[in-house]
């Protein structure tokens, strides 16, 4: 958002920090566990980022994923995984506001890590495809921001917002999966923290595969019906998205 005052600014970051908290203290939805999204803080972490900016939406994702994760304890390992939250907020805050570039430098450096990691050559390669998918989007997103430049001076059509919408929140949510997978395999915490052979990662991936998918569509939908309307309130108070 623009410049707020220091009182309102602050007070909006403690909303969506709250939000985040709640978000991140409940249990997820039914689905099989592949160690990604214990909660629901898919749902809070890009439209966090999408309102707030890169900066103040990290700081917010932060505080609510380390204080959800006291609230619904999940293993002291959790708190290094949770980490890709912010990250993934910022991730989607960077891309709305056309910083697709350094979306693009993350993607490639973590991607390179994974696969220059022998023991990921072992694991099935379609069981991040939609890591892959999200990757290949940002070239898609790059087109229509380029399109859409004056998105956030009411000069473009509410489709398009639409569509920078879901992009920026599956990419974001996919980097956000991809720091995880950088945690548990270039880091080797799969070894450190779980004692994991090659047939249980092999497990995680197919059932990883299913679950992040259905997770992030759920995410994608939610911030195209939430995301415009918060737009639209913000800007009757006078306010616009901000560029940092």
């Amino acid at each position: 958002m623009k410049k707020l005052k220091d009182s309102a600014f602050v007070s909006l970051i403690a909303i969506f920090a709250a939000f985040n908290v709640v978000c991140d203290s409940l249990l997820g939805p039914p689905l099989p566990f592949s160690g990604v999204w214990y909660s629901w803080i898919f749902i809070s972490e890009p439209i966090t980022g999408i309102i707030l900016g890169p900066w103040a939406g990290f700081f917010s994702s932060f505080i609510g994923v380390m204080s959800g994760h006291f609230v619904y304890f999940r293993g002291v390992e959790e708190f290094l995984f949770t980490i890709g939250a912010p990250i993934g907020t910022i991730i989607s805050a960077l891309i709305f506001r056309g910083k697709w570039k350094i979306a693009l430098i993350y993607y490639l450096t973590l991607l390179g890590a994974f696969f220059a990691t022998p023991i990921a050559w072992q694991l099935p390669f379609w069981g991040m495809w939609d890591v892959y998918l999200a990757f290949s989007c940002l070239p898609v997103l790059a087109f229509v921001m380029r399109r859409g430049r004056n998105l956030r001076n009411n000069k473009s059509t509410s489709i398009r917002l639409l569509y920078i919408v879901a992009l920026c929140t599956f990419i974001g949510l996919e980097a956000d999966v991809l720091f995880r997978i950088f945690i548990l395999i270039p880091c080797q915490t799969y070894r450190v923290f779980f004692d994991f052979d090659v047939g249980a990662l092999q497990s995680i991936w197919v059932v990883g595969a299913v679950e992040t998918s259905i997770k992030a569509t759920l995410s994608t939908l939610v911030s195209m019906m939430v995301v415009p309307i918060i737009i639209t309130a913000v800007r009757k108070m006078g306010l616009t998205l901000s560029k940092d």
